[in-house]
């Protein structure tokens, strides 16, 4: 027996809802402003039918470039063979959500620009760039006054 090759096909647990995250759609999802250039992430709701977007796109980041009363147009790239394709997809604003990649740029944006203020009014020259993280010191264990110790598992009995 062949499997199926539908438009959904292999999507039982890509759609299917989170626990207890099942029923009602807050809010909060519509009265959302979206405003054209906003960064967001495509996750389709399988509680809403209408709208939504291809398998392959679902957990894609884009740009909208378009927004209409309940849905948005979004640019994404779609990687075929070798290439990224621009794809432009309308979605409705259930399965999209505000990206968060940028906020962690966007805040060592400002604490650099502190950090130089700072380095510029002391006439100290900083670095700026993010370093890797460092191996750890290296220790020493100290076996005077702290003998190996021999672990062995308890043996399993009954109290019956």
């Amino acid at each position: 027996m062949g499997h199926s090759h539908g438009l959904r096909a292999g999507t039982r647990y890509a759609f299917s809802r989170p626990f207890k995250k099942k029923g009602y759609i807050p809010l909060s999802t519509y009265l959302r402003p979206y405003k054209v250039g906003d960064i967001v992430d495509i996750k389709a709701n399988g509680a809403v039918q209408k709208g939504m977007p291809y398998k392959v796109y679902h957990g894609k980041t884009g740009v909208i470039y378009n927004v209409t009363k309940s849905a948005v147009g979004v640019i994404v790239y779609k990687r075929v063979g070798n290439r990224y394709i621009e794809k432009r997809v309308n979605v409705r604003v259930e399965h999209i959500k505000a990206s968060r990649s940028r906020e962690e740029f966007l805040r060592r944006v400002k604490e650099n620009a502190e950090k130089r203020r700072k380095a510029k009014a002391e006439g100290v020259h900083i670095h700026l760039k993010r370093q890797p993280a460092m191996p750890r010191e290296s220790r020493k264990v100290e076996t005077k006054d702290n003998l190996p110790e021999t672990i062995r598992p308890v043996p399993y009995e009954t109290t019956i």
